[in-house]
């Protein structure tokens, strides 16, 4: 299995997220998780390059992986995470409405950002993000559907990464975000909680699998007072 240590990551930051190991204290070694997940050592130093890179741990020479306080990564957008799994860790309640699900031939503007032609199929989708009774967020997808071949509106009130990497088992694997603040549109406010807000915060994100291949272009439109803007940066320096 190719992604293992994929999984394997995830595993352990969900034990991070969930408090099974707590900020501050080390991670079992690089031998003893080998034992645990019965795999090889470079499978594991994959999935902890991972967990470092994206926050979780950080290496420190002769000691081992210190595990970071992952609590306070709200909004993660240096990651990739489905809705779903982010309501999830957040213990909310949470709600996906399905306005819009249909096989569209894309306008230019879409064809430019999923990089397809008039002639390509292309999945819009339209969801609208309930978070403890309140209509926050409205996300716009649109997917080619050279790589996603079917949707039914119970996998988009679900996940589409869920089916996307567990049905038909492909790796999501890296994403470009752009981020802007707009006033809402007449559609931002028929489909959310605006309250009175005059801006609304845009997440363009450019999703492709790991064989780059450009494969998702979704607008998540947030209203601002939940949007908190959440990254984790490491510096690289090569010298």
């Amino acid at each position: 299995m190719k992604n293992k240590y994929f999984q394997i990551y995830r595993e352990i930051a969900d034990d991070i997220r969930s408090g099974i190991y707590p900020a501050n204290t080390k991670l079992p070694s690089e031998h003893d998780l080998m034992k645990d997940f019965n795999t090889s050592r470079e499978t594991i130093r994959k999935a902890l390059t991972l967990l470092s890179q994206n926050g979780f741990i950080q290496k420190i020479q002769g000691k081992g992986s210190i595990v970071l306080d992952a609590k306070k990564i709200d909004f993660p957008i240096s990651g990739l995470i489905s809705f779903k799994e982010l309501a999830v860790n957040m213990g909310k309640e949470h709600r996906t409405i399905v306005e819009v699900l249909e096989l569209i031939k894309p306008d230019q503007n879409i064809q430019r950002h999923l990089n397809v032609t008039g002639k390509d199929k292309v999945w819009e989708v339209y969801r609208v993000r309930e978070i403890d009774g309140e209509r926050i967020i409205l996300d716009k997808d649109y997917l080619n559907h050279s790589f996603v071949s079917n949707l039914t509106k119970e996998t988009c009130e679900n996940s589409i990464y869920e089916y996307i990497e567990h049905e038909l088992g492909l790796t999501i694997s890296f994403a470009k975000k752009e981020i802007s603040v707009v006033e809402p549109t007449e559609e931002d406010r028929r489909l959310l909680d605006l309250d009175g807000f005059t801006n609304i915060v845009i997440v363009k994100n450019f999703v492709y699998f790991d064989d780059a291949s450009l494969f998702q272009y979704t607008e998540s439109r947030h209203r601002p007072d939940k949007f908190k803007f959440v990254d984790f940066a490491r510096r690289n320096v090569h010298h």
